[in-house]
C-alpha cells in the first residue's frame, strides 16, 4: 500500500521504496539470509536490472555469466550489506571494464540534497540531484580525467540522498580491497558499479566484488558512523593513540625556509607551546620528485642537520615525500624506468598524457607498486628515513598517483587498488612505527593504509579558502577518529582578514575534531594567538554533528562536556539559532565570556558575515 497522504510528493516516496526494494534484492541469484515478506520485493527481483559492460564497452550476453549476492542485516538496525560473486559461465575469458550491480529509476525529486566522495582526497560532490555539483576545484572528470558514463555525475566509496522532509539513504561500500565502486548519478537514474579495469575473467572462475551497505534513517549522522563501523570491519584501522599536533613549514616560509626560521620556531614551541609535537620540513629539500634521500639546495642541502636540531630540541621530525611519482630529470627514473607505469608500447607512461601532469618538476611518471624493484625502493627509502634521519611523522603526497586507473603494471593482473596497497605495504615496511599521513591521496584504497587522511585541500590566508576548506573539511567529520584521524590543514592566525574570518576558521578546525598543526611564523604570533593555539589542542578528538547539510549549527559531545558551534558561511548578517541538550549555562571557549543560562536552544539574533562561534556548555547541577 502507498504511504498515507495524497499529491504527487506521496507518490514519489511509494516509488522510492519500491526502487529500495529492487536496488536490495534486484539480482538474478540471491541467497537471502532475510527476506522482507513484500509482495513488490518479488517483482523487483524479476524486474532487476544489472549488466556485465565488457572492455570493448559492449554488455556481455547474460548467458555468459552469473552474478550471486548474499544479503543479511547490518549490525545496527537500519541497514543491510550485500556481497557479491561474478562468474563466467562462458568457455571463453571475459575482458570486463565494469559491473553494474543495479541500475534503476529512483524517482526521487530533484530538490533531494546529495553528497558524494571523490576517487582521491581531493575531489567531494554535493548539491541536489537535480543539480549536481562539485564541492572542489579539482573534480575527477574534469582534472584527473577519470572517465564517467555520458550523462552521469560519478563519484566513488559512498553517497547520500536526503529528499524534503524524507529519511536519509545511504549506499557505500564497506570494502576496497582489489576493485574501485563508484555510483552513477543523474537526476533520473543510479548506478551502482564496481570498475573492474578491462581485467580478463576466466572461463569457469569467479572474481569476489565488494561489499555494498544500504542504509535509510532520520539520522544521516548515526548512519554514517554505522557505514564507518562496516568499513572498519574490512579494513581495520591504523591505531594512533592521539591526533597529531605540530607546526609546519610551508604555510608562512614555502620552498625559502631556512635552517634559522626553523631553529627559531623551535624556540618557540619549547619555550610557549609544549603541547605541539612535530615540526614537519615540507617539500624542497630533494632536487627532483623520486631522489627522496638526495639533497637539494633547501637548508644549503643539510636537511639532515635540521632534522637533527628538531629531535635535540625534543620535538619529532615530520618530512613531507611524494613517494608515487617521479620527475623525468630523477636519478630513480633515468635508472629504473621499467619500475614505472607503461603505456602500450612498453615504455614509460608521463601522467600528463593521461591524468594532470603534477604541479612542479613535472611530468610525473607513476611508480608501479607491483614491481619488486619499486616496492624495495620505497622500503629502503622509509627505513632510511625513520631509522637513519629519525623521522616518525610522513605526510604522503600525490599518493593518488600510485592508483590511476591508466597504463600497464609488472603485474598484468594487478588492479590499480591492488598496485597501490602492495607499494603502502612497502612504505609501512620501511616506515615501521612512524605516523603516516595521506595527502592527495585515492580515498577508499587507502581505507587501513593510514593513520591520518587530509580533508581538504590546501589552506590559504584568503576567506574564500577558509570557506571552501571549511566545507570540504566538515562534511568528512564522520571519517574522523573512525577510519583515521582528519587533518584539516593548518591553522593560520596571521594575514589580512577580519577577526570574524579568524574566529570562523578557528572554530572549523576545532569542529573537525582532527588534526592542529600550526601553519604561521610562531615568532611572529602575540600572547593571545599562542593561548588560541593552546585551546585548539584540548579537543578531545571528537567531530562535530551538524543538524544538516547547511553547517550552520553542530554539536560536540565530549566525555565531560558538550561544545555548540555556531558558522555563518554568508556575505550577510544572520539569525543563527542551536537547540540545546538541556539548560546550561553557556560560556564563549574563545573569550570567556559568560552568556547566560539557557533552556531549550541559544539564539544569535544578529551573526555577522563570515563569522563562527564556540561555545561551552555548563549544565545546573
Amino acid at each position: 500500500m502507498p504511504p498515507r497522504g495524497h499529491g504527487r510528493q506521496a507518490m514519489r516516496n511509494h516509488q522510492f521504496q519500491r526502487r529500495k526494494a529492487q536496488l536490495l534484492f534486484g539480482l538474478l541469484t540471491c541467497e537471502l539470509l532475510t527476506l522482507p515478506a513484500a509482495a513488490d520485493v518479488i517483482d523487483s527481483v524479476r524486474m532487476a536490472p544489472h549488466r556485465v559492460v565488457l572492455a570493448d564497452g559492449h554488455d556481455a550476453p547474460t548467458l555468459e555469466w552469473q552474478l550471486d549476492c548474499k544479503i543479511s542485516p547490518a549490525a545496527v538496525q537500519g541497514g543491510e550489506l550485500i556481497e557479491f560473486e561474478l562468474h563466467n559461465r562462458s568457455n571463453k575469458s571475459l575482458a570486463i571494464r565494469e559491473v553494474v550491480l543495479f541500475d534503476w529509476e529512483h524517482g526521487l525529486p530533484s530538490e533531494s540534497a546529495f553528497y558524494g566522495e571523490g576517487y582521491t582526497m581531493l575531489s567531494q560532490s554535493g548539491g541536489t540531484l537535480g543539480q549536481i555539483v562539485d564541492l572542489t576545484r579539482y573534480s575527477e572528470h574534469k582534472h584527473y580525467r577519470l572517465p564517467v558514463s555520458q550523462g552521469f555525475h560519478a563519484v566513488y566509496g559512498m553517497m547520500t540522498i536526503t529528499p524534503p522532509g524524507s529519511q536519509t539513504q545511504v549506499l557505500g561500500f564497506t570494502s576496497c580491497q582489489r576493485f574501485v565502486g563508484k555510483f552513477y548519478v543523474n537526476a533520473d537514474r543510479i548506478q551502482v558499479v564496481v570498475d573492474t579495469e578491462g581485467l580478463e575473467l576466466p572461463p569457469g572462475h569467479s572474481w569476489r566484488l565488494e561489499e555494498l551497505f544500504v542504509g535509510e534513517g532520520d539520522d544521516r549522522n548515526k548512519l554514517l558512523e554505522q557505514l564507518a563501523g562496516q568499513i572498519c570491519r574490512h579494513h581495520p584501522r591504523l591505531k594512533s593513540p592521539t591526533y597529531p599536533t605540530g607546526w609546519c613549514s610551508w604555510y608562512y616560509f614555502g620552498p625559502r625556509v631556512t635552517a634559522q626560521n626553523v631553529i627559531e620556531n623551535l624556540d618557540v614551541i619549547r619555550r610557549r607551546l609544549p603541547q605541539l609535537r612535530f615540526v614537519q620540513v615540507d617539500d624542497g629539500y630533494q632536487p627532483w620528485m623520486g631522489d627522496w634521500l638526495e639533497t637539494g639546495q633547501a637548508f644549503g642541502g643539510g636537511v639532515r642537520e635540521v632534522l637533527r636540531n628538531i629531535r635535540d630540541a625534543g620535538l619529532e621530525p615530520a618530512i613531507w615525500v611524494a613517494p608515487f611519482v617521479a620527475s623525468p630529470q630523477s636519478r630513480l627514473f633515468r635508472e629504473h624506468p621499467d619500475w614505472f607505469v607503461q603505456d602500450d608500447d612498453g615504455i614509460p607512461l608521463p601522467s600528463n598524457k593521461v591524468t594532470f601532469g603534477g604541479w612542479r618538476l613535472g611530468p610525473w611518471y607513476m611508480l608501479d607498486g607491483t614491481h619488486p624493484g619499486a616496492q624495495a625502493y620505497l622500503e629502503h627509502v622509509f627505513r632510511t628515513m625513520r631509522e637513519q634521519w629519525g623521522c616518525t611523522y610522513f605526510k604522503l603526497d600525490a599518493n593518488a598517483w600510485g592508483a590511476m586507473p591508466f597504463g600497464k603494471r609488472h603485474d598484468p593482473k594487478a588492479t590499480c587498488v591492488e598496485a597501490y596497497r602492495q607499494g603502502m605495504a612497502a612504505i609501512r615496511r620501511g616506515a615501521q612505527d612512524a605516523f603516516l599521513l595521506g595527502c592527495n591521496h585515492p580515498l577508499w584504497p587507502s581505507l587501513g593504509e593510514i593513520h591520518g587522511s587530509r580533508s581538504s585541500a590546501d589552506i590559504a590566508r584568503k576567506w574564500d579558502t577558509f570557506a571552501y576548506t571549511g566545507r570540504e573539511n566538515l562534511m568528512r567529520n564522520w571519517q574522523n577518529n573512525r577510519l583515521w584521524w582528519n587533518d584539516p590543514d593548518c591553522l593560520l592566525l596571521t594575514g589580512k582578514l577580519s577577526p570574524d574570518e579568524f574566529a570562523f576558521h578557528k572554530s572549523v578546525l576545532f569542529a573537525t575534531g582532527g588534526m592542529i598543526l600550526s601553519g604561521d611564523d610562531l615568532t611572529q604570533l602575540s600572547e593571545g594567538q599562542i593561548d588560541i593555539l593552546r585551546k585548539l589542542t584540548t579537543h578531545q578528538g571528537v567531530a562535530a554533528t551538524f543538524d544538516s547539510q547547511e553547517l550552520g549549527a553542530g554539536r560536540i559531545s565530549e566525555a565531560d562536556r558538550t561544545l555548540y558551534v555556531l558558522l555563518n558561511w554568508s556575505d550577510n548578517s544572520i539569525r543563527r539559532e542551536v537547540a540545546l541538550d538541556k539548560p546550561c549555562r553557556l560560556v564563549d571557549f574563545w573569550s570567556g565570556e559568560d552568556l547566560g543560562w539557557h533552556h531549550r536552544a541559544f539564539v544569535l539574533e544578529v551573526m555577522p558575515p563570515h563569522s563562527g562561534r564556540l561555545l561551552v556548555a555548563n549544565a545546573a547541577d
